[in-house]
């Protein structure tokens, strides 16, 4: 089932959200950065070259205005020559900086691609290790967001943000020291509105840094429940929730928009905000400095007291802008890398979910008979055992015949919440178990219990008399066939599919189990039979051929259990009656666990139990069953009422 986020809050009446990212998510952050320290490297001293070429430009101005163009106007007969040169001094150094700019954003990229590669990897590798609880307490399209948007906000940020934000601070620390080197008065000034400036910046920043991290989950709760819909068209088609549907939708993205408006609102007038301050500071120098100039006020500077020339002045409006507009791009980014910090901090929450526990140290090994004797092999014999090691250092080896035994086990999805009470059962290798009971009973609950996908409460579960706790998981799950009735095919051929049960299998193993399943016949009718491309989980088949795809699947692992979850549900009478024969085939000789409402299926089980609220009431044969006309008659009479 899954989880819900609950987003159904006015706007009006919403609470500004006070949400932060983990601690460390930084530094955890730069550690996937850390293999590319010379490019970083490289990086920074790039930035550093281009921010100390922005500022000599400017400062070079001082120099060209007093030393080259103001002399030319007082000679009659100008030589250009020392402005030409002064001229091309700049333009190297302007070349320089625009090098530089290029040399690390190219290189930011790289660094940007190969990071969230790294991410995406153990991000998707760690998902895989997850128990089958975090995704029915999860919603997909949760999940899938923070591959999508989550990531995206990282690449933003680092290729784009980061070094802006640094190579903006490089700048401010240099033109700082350029002013004071043109003139401390005015730069006292320049020091005073910026602390009025930094003030109007923090109110803005922190309005909008909140919002942003609302934000990404608002747009992870909208994927998820558009993810769910887009899965279950049909069913909104059929039930006409259509307007439902809709209104559920408008809610969670009404959210979204709240939160969305409120960041880009607070965000984006960041920075005209702190451009007309900028203008605002632009005349005010040039009104102060020009006045001290025609007054010739003492002006000190790093290289004594001297007065404000005009190359002096027009100088220090040029670092003026070059100081405050780096401050209004380090605020801007600020809530590109707020926003970013949130993302890698979902992303880092998938990351630090637990992984699925195991701690099993028995496995399962291809194994020969010599001389009566089990040998471990490494070439496939189609015989197993399961090697148990030893604390004394001796290895057992346990044949493997899938005889499944269950003591008193007690289980709960929820901790307080038991839905299985005092399950025992028994089942021979060979022997076909069924179970039979309402929606809810626990059938499908029991099959998720031999595979663990969940552990139980209490009580314990033998496999060939070995806890099934002490089997590692993968052995464990490679020692049983599984056809579920939500059939998953995956993009590829349906040789592919087929073959998805058992990866070393040949195109003749797999075309034998596509025949004991029945699906030879329409798979051979398909526009390139079993190289025929299937895309969007199958929907160019019918229910039921994909169904009988997912029993030939089964089949070509030829595991000694199977497990039968309404196998058989999707496909009509006639082709049951057919595909039932190839089961039987497949059966034979396996343990096998049937789950079914039609009880024309389970009629040939050598056990048949019947489950009512986690609770196992009746148990035998059908004729047996029949004849105690108990519950289990009662639905064999229902049944045939029905028919």
């Amino acid at each position: 089932m899954n989880k819900k986020i609950s987003t159904n809050i006015s706007p009006i009446t919403k609470k500004q959200s006070r949400r932060h990212f983990k601690p460390g998510t930084t530094k955890r952050l730069l550690s996937y950065m850390a293999e590319y320290k010379i490019q970083l490297v490289l990086v920074v001293i790039s930035i550093l070259l281009s921010s100390v070429a922005s500022v000599a430009s400017s400062l070079f101005l001082k120099t060209l205005i007093d030393n080259h163009i103001l002399p030319l106007l007082a000679q009659e007969h100008p030589v250009f020559t020392d402005l030409f040169r002064a001229i091309m001094f700049m333009g190297a150094i302007y070349t320089i900086g625009i090098l530089c700019t290029l040399f690390y954003n190219r290189t930011m990229i790289i660094v940007e691609q190969g990071t969230l590669k790294k991410i995406r990897d153990e991000m998707f590798r760690h998902m895989q290790t997850l128990p089958i609880r975090y995704f029915d307490t999860h919603t997909h399209g949760d999940v899938m967001s923070r591959y999508t948007n989550d990531t995206d906000t990282l690449r933003q940020a680092i290729s784009q943000s980061l070094p802006q934000m640094f190579s903006s601070i490089v700048t401010v620390m240099t033109v700082f020291f350029s002013m004071l080197y043109l003139s401390v008065n005015l730069t006292l000034f320049v020091v005073l509105f910026t602390f009025v400036l930094l003030k109007v910046i923090k109110v803005l920043v922190e309005r909008s840094g909140s919002f942003f991290i609302e934000r990404q989950e608002s747009l992870g709760d909208v994927n998820g429940y558009i993810e769910e819909i887009i899965n279950g068209q049909k069913v909104v088609k059929v039930f006409c929730h259509e307007e439902k549907a809709e209104e559920e939708f408008n809610k969670k993205n009404e959210n979204l928009c709240y939160s969305s408006t409120k960041a880009n609102k607070y965000g984006n007038i960041t920075m005209p905000v702190v451009g007309n301050m900028g203008y605002l500071l632009y005349v005010l120098i040039a009104i102060i400095g020009g006045a001290a100039g025609i007054a010739e006020v003492p002006n000190l500077s790093l290289t004594g007291i001297n007065l404000l020339t005009i190359g002096t002045i027009i100088s220090f409006l040029t670092l003026s802008r070059s100081f405050i507009n780096p401050i209004g791009r380090i605020s801007t980014q600020f809530n590109t890398m707020i926003m970013a910090l949130a993302g890698a901090s979902r992303i880092f929450d998938l990351m630090d979910e637990k992984s699925e526990p195991d701690e099993g140290h028995v496995t399962l090994v291809n194994v020969k008979m010599d001389n009566g004797e089990i040998e471990e092999c490494r070439e496939c014999t189609h015989s197993w055992a399961w090697k148990c090691p030893h604390d004394d250092g001796t290895v057992t080896y346990t044949p493997l015949l899938g005889e499944i035994r269950f003591f008193d086990v007690d289980f709960g999805y929820e901790e307080n919440e038991i839905v299985l009470h005092n399950i025992k059962l028994y089942a021979e290798p060979g022997q076909k178990v069924a179970f039979v009971g309402a929606t809810g009973a626990g059938k499908t609950t029991i099959t998720n219990l031999i595979n663990r996908f969940y552990d139980i409460a209490d009580g314990k579960i033998q496999y060939d008399g070995i806890n099934i706790n002490k089997i590692k998981k993968a052995d464990l799950r490679r020692s049983l066939g599984i056809v579920l009735q939500e059939v998953n095919l995956f993009t590829g051929t349906v040789m592919d599919n087929i073959r998805y049960g058992k990866l070393d299998a040949t195109d003749e193993e797999c075309v034998a189990a596509a025949k004991l399943a029945n699906a030879d016949g329409f798979i051979r009718m398909l526009p390139e039979g079993y190289q025929t491309v299937l895309e969007g989980d199958g929907s160019s088949l019918s229910q039921g051929q994909m169904q009988l795809v997912s029993i030939a699947r089964a089949a070509v692992a030829d595991p000694p259990v199977m497990i039968l979850d309404e196998a058989t549900s999707s496909i009509d009478t006639r082709t049951e009656s057919i595909v039932q024969k190839g089961m039987d085939a497949l059966m034979k000789g396996r343990t096998v666990f049937v789950i079914a409402h039609r009880l024309s299926t389970v009629q040939n089980s050598d056990v048949i139990m019947v489950l009512e609220q986690g609770r196992i009431i009746e148990r035998g044969s059908h004729e047996q069953l029949i004849a105690e006309k108990g519950e289990y008659y009662q639905l064999y009479i229902g049944a045939f009422e029905l028919e």
